[in-house]
């Protein structure tokens, strides 16, 4: 027989290789790693499928539903829904909107029909939903701001900036806001009350502010004085009237109305007068208006 000739044992030739060293040493950081780029694969896969069904609902809510069932099996169910930025929003208004109970799936909702569904709550202007692996939901609410109490037809009701009504719910509790009054108030208001709040002398005088016809505003006092002011140039008149007020304290006398519709004359109407409303001839650029005495009996 022919003699085979034996290396001997633990000689340099029976060691591994130094790459075959290194992969027993990083095995376990391996296998962790491959697991990982399978989930991100079949997560891949899953995005592209419901891309491409996003145009059939019914098949999009069935996979849906199917990988939340999956996922759940394996633990990732809902542990905690997290609100951030709630003030005004009703609470179970809001949690009905968002539908989503500790056990759930989490994988088994749509955040986008989840964030319209909040954003339909009259007080949200902006919602995010947001999942959190491998259990938390967390819902970012931007709520609209009340910016005045628009009364129309008898009713009292919050509105925004933007005049979108918030509510008409708890509306006292606001009760410092601004009052506006009308049909087209609410869309308009912003410039106007922007303009008495930097000025506050005449701003603490005004009830409520009227739109008329929905083209021009009518200040209602606090001593019941109108103050009919212009079509436009609305910051120039109330300039003029904090002037007339500081002058001749026009809103401390007893007069029906204001009238400064007409550029080139002011009108006082007085609430009860012997003769006819006074007019003011138009004040000449740099000099002071004139004083008007207003003969008034008191009311009986």
């Amino acid at each position: 027989m022919p003699r085979v000739k034996q290396s001997p044992r633990n000689s340099v030739n029976d060691r591994p290789s130094w790459w075959r060293l290194a992969l027993r040493r990083q095995r376990r950081l391996l296998r962790p790693a491959a697991w990982g780029a399978f989930a991100s694969a079949v997560g891949l896969l899953l995005l592209v499928i419901f891309h491409t069904a996003g145009s059939h609902t019914g098949t999009l809510s069935s996979l849906r539903e199917w990988l939340g069932a999956m996922t759940a099996a394996s633990g990732l169910r809902v542990t905690d829904v997290v609100i951030e930025g709630r003030a005004n929003t009703p609470e179970p208004l809001l949690r009905a909107a968002i539908g989503i109970s500790k056990g759930d799936p989490i994988l088994g909702f749509s955040l986008e029909d989840t964030r319209a569904r909040i954003e339909s709550i009259p007080w949200v202007e902006h919602a995010t939903v947001e999942r959190r692996l491998p259990g938390t939901v967390v819902v970012n609410l931007q709520e609209r701001r009340p910016f005045a109490i628009w009364q129309n037809q008898g009713k009292f009701v919050l509105v925004d900036r933007n005049g979108q009504i918030v509510t008409n719910r708890d509306v006292a509790e606001f009760r410092r806001l601004p009052l506006i009054v009308g049909v087209g108030a609410p869309d308009a208001a912003a410039e106007l009350l922007d303009a008495l709040q930097e000025r506050p002398a005449l701003a603490e005088k005004v009830a409520a502010s009227v739109r008329v016809g929905e083209r021009r505003w009518n200040l209602r006092m606090t001593n019941g004085t109108d103050v009919m002011l212009p079509e436009g140039h609305v910051i120039v008149a109330l300039d003029r009237l904090m002037q007339l007020q500081q002058n001749h304290a026009v809103l401390d006398r007893p007069l029906a109305a204001i009238d400064m519709r007409l550029g080139d004359r002011l009108v006082f109407r007085p609430r009860a007068v012997t003769k006819d409303s006074a007019i003011i001839p138009p004040v000449p650029p740099g000099s002071n208006p004139p004083t008007v005495s207003v003969v008034a009996k008191k009311p009986t």
